[in-house]
């Protein structure tokens, strides 16, 4: 799909933008990234992979809670998401795998392993992620993954196999359509309007729909039966969580994933939708360090 700028797209980030804005800029082989390394700095690292549309900020609450706990977290905005470059590159697996290697390679957080956690989309980029890197992933949590839905004709990934098509649907109705799919993500509508505040007011930056986009053409959301059995096979410590009213990722798919990640521990959170880390944030930090200080005190012993 061809690099565009979408109407609405009236923002730009430079490095003087970026001066007024929150965060930490590093500037890795794709283009700069939107990081916050927080926490306790004797804490263990807890890395977050976020989904499809998500800037950094989602993690907020979660991340409050960790460091409350003794952790340290390293948040980052996924390219073409929050004030990270909106690249113009193949948006895939390959790219947020990279970003987050080099991320943590330039922090100098590769000396001992960290606690991993991947949500929706970003349970994609963790598990490709712990398959290159086994050995600097101590634990994996995965909440609510996207994946586990049978590929149908209506699939994103295939109404988006032509560039033009592509490029026609993101152009005239990308906006709208992600505003739809937000509106499926949580229950609680206040939670909701804060989400859809937070995502669209980092699209307003020139690039995003195409990031969304391609992301959406390069990057299969269904049919990842393999990816999930190939990381259960890894060994690495998996927990499993998941929303019990989740909209987006259903729990009709929690068995299939317990069966081909095989997860030491898995929980279902009630009464919440598809983003637990944002409206569960106390829950899923509970689920979080009782699984990471168990796995952490059998090492220790």
């Amino acid at each position: 799909m061809k690099y565009f700028v979408a109407s609405g797209e009236d923002r730009k980030l430079t490095a003087d933008s970026r001066k007024a804005l929150r965060g930490s800029f590093i500037e890795l082989s794709d283009g700069v990234t939107h990081y916050e390394l927080t926490g306790p700095e004797d804490g263990d690292v807890v890395l977050m992979a976020g989904g499809l549309t998500i800037p950094l900020f989602y993690w907020d609450g979660l991340v409050s809670e960790l460091h409350a706990r003794g952790l340290r977290t390293l948040t980052c905005s996924a390219y073409g998401r929050g004030y990270s470059d909106r690249v113009q590159a193949r948006y895939d697996e390959t790219l947020f795998t990279r970003q987050l290697a080099e991320l943590t390679d330039r922090l100098g957080l590769t000396a001992r392993p960290l606690h991993l956690v991947g949500t929706s989309m970003g349970a994609l980029v963790g598990m490709t992620y712990a398959a290159q890197y086994r050995s600097s992933v101590s634990t994996l949590t995965i909440v609510g993954p996207a994946g586990l839905a049978k590929p149908q004709l209506t699939s994103p990934h295939r109404l988006l196999r032509s560039d033009l098509l592509a490029g026609l649907v993101a152009r005239r109705r990308g906006l709208q359509l992600l505003q739809g799919h937000l509106g499926h993500n949580v229950r609680d509508p206040e939670l909701g309007a804060k989400l859809t505040e937070m995502v669209l007011g980092s699209l307003r930056f020139e690039g995003s729909l195409y990031a969304v986009f391609d992301t959406l053409q390069h990057l299969p959301l269904t049919g990842r039966e393999d990816l999930f059995r190939r990381t259960g096979a890894l060994g690495i410590p998996t927990l499993l969580l998941w929303g019990d009213e989740d909209d987006v990722t259903p729990l009709a798919h929690f068995d299939t994933a317990r069966t081909l990640l095989k997860p030491r521990k898995h929980h279902v959170i009630n009464k919440c939708g598809h983003m637990a880390p944002f409206e569960r944030p106390c829950d899923v930090a509970d689920q979080l360090v009782s699984f990471v200080s168990a796995r952490t005190e059998r090492l220790d012993s």
